[in-house]
């Protein structure tokens, strides 16, 4: 099955199918709220996600066999200990209403086993979760401050080759996603950048002022 639209265009609204959306839809106030991501080392994922990308620990629980970590980033700076209480209380009582949370799900233990002891969603034959998506004002300076971080680089700035994104060649010699990357998406491509987390997790950097 070949895909239904021309390659290479940008199409808002896709090609329009979608039901309209009605007052009285049940759906109406149905929302993306967060997205959970299991990790082995809660200090390392902490350290990239909070010191390197900014997020903030909106509440965490130990549940007995793991411990869960709520991130998301606040809307203001939290110059101090009490603002980011007062934030993470305020954030706690509209949870469900919240969007854009990450949660890491650190089940005791698992800091034991071998590294790749998680899946990560882009390593044949174990493929299927892509990547965490995040917006910043910057992708080089954010680049930057990665590295000297530690961060592996996956995909730099400029690079949009068919080896760059996540398809495999374990894909391509069962004859899926087979050809090269069109022109109208690599010049979409050059302007994303993707690292690894920790526990090697895609992480995509898209720049806020993202020109189609």
């Amino acid at each position: 099955m070949t895909s239904p639209f021309p390659p290479g265009q940008f199409l808002p609204a896709g090609n329009n199918s979608d039901p309209p959306l009605p007052a009285s839809s049940p759906t109406l106030s149905y929302r993306l709220n967060h997205l959970m991501l299991r990790i082995r080392d809660p200090t390392a994922s902490l350290n990239f996600y909070i010191n390197l990308l900014g997020m903030r620990t909106i509440f965490t629980m130990n549940t007995g066999p793991f411990t869960i970590y709520y991130l998301g980033y606040p809307p203001t700076p939290l110059p101090t200990p009490q603002s980011h209480q007062t934030w993470a209380e305020e954030t706690c009582k509209n949870l469900p209403h919240t969007l854009g949370l990450l949660e890491l799900y650190h089940v005791h233990g698992s800091e034991k086993q071998e590294p790749g002891y998680y899946h990560t969603g882009n390593d044949a034959p174990y493929l299927g979760f892509g990547q965490v998506g995040f917006t910043v004002p910057n992708v080089k300076e954010a680049l930057e401050r990665l590295k000297e971080g530690g961060v592996k680089v996956l995909k730099d700035l400029g690079v949009s080759s068919r080896e760059s994104v996540p398809l495999s060649e374990w894909e391509a010699v069962r004859g899926v996603g087979l050809g090269e990357v069109h022109e109208g998406y690599r010049k979409i491509l050059e302007q994303i950048a993707f690292v690894a987390d920790p526990d090697g997790y895609l992480i995509e950097l898209v720049p806020q002022n993202m020109k189609h």
